[in-house]
């Protein structure tokens, strides 16, 4: 990769390490508003309230993941590979909820950010195996 393009990639990551932020310091400060926020409906159950708190405090770990990232796109790609199956994973869940009518318009942002961000890792990928920048 050329360095304009590592450039653009650490852009990325730190775009994606805000996205993460964004999400996981809500989720895991005010979990009780985020859930709200996406499912028109207060958490009552301990255990879910804790739960769903947990899983942003994820997100909010994947923040410094993207940060490491962008600090060396060649080296850190195993970082990548990790966030975007959770990526992968949890966008699936929020359709899934939102075609269930568990959540509200709000999981679609969701949804189309993180598999947004999986396309542009595919992208990653694919410049570092073709430019044989790291072997995969």
């Amino acid at each position: 990769m050329n360095t304009s393009e590592i450039k653009l990639f650490r852009t990325i990551f730190i775009a994606a390490a805000i996205w993460n932020l964004c999400g996981g310091v809500l989720g895991y400060f005010n979990p009780g508003y985020a859930f709200m926020l996406l499912f028109d409906r207060s958490v009552n159950d301990p255990i879910l309230f804790s739960v769903f708190q947990g899983a942003a405090g994820t997100t909010f770990t994947y923040f410094f993941g993207y940060l490491i990232v962008a600090s060396n796109p060649l080296r850190h790609f195993g970082i990548v590979i990790v966030g975007g199956i959770g990526k992968v994973g949890f966008a699936i869940e929020m359709l899934k909820f939102y075609m269930a009518k568990l959540a509200n318009a709000h999981a679609l942002i969701v949804v189309v950010g993180d598999m947004s961000f999986c396309a542009v890792f595919l992208y990653y990928f694919y410049r570092l195996i073709k430019t044989k920048s790291r072997v995969i």
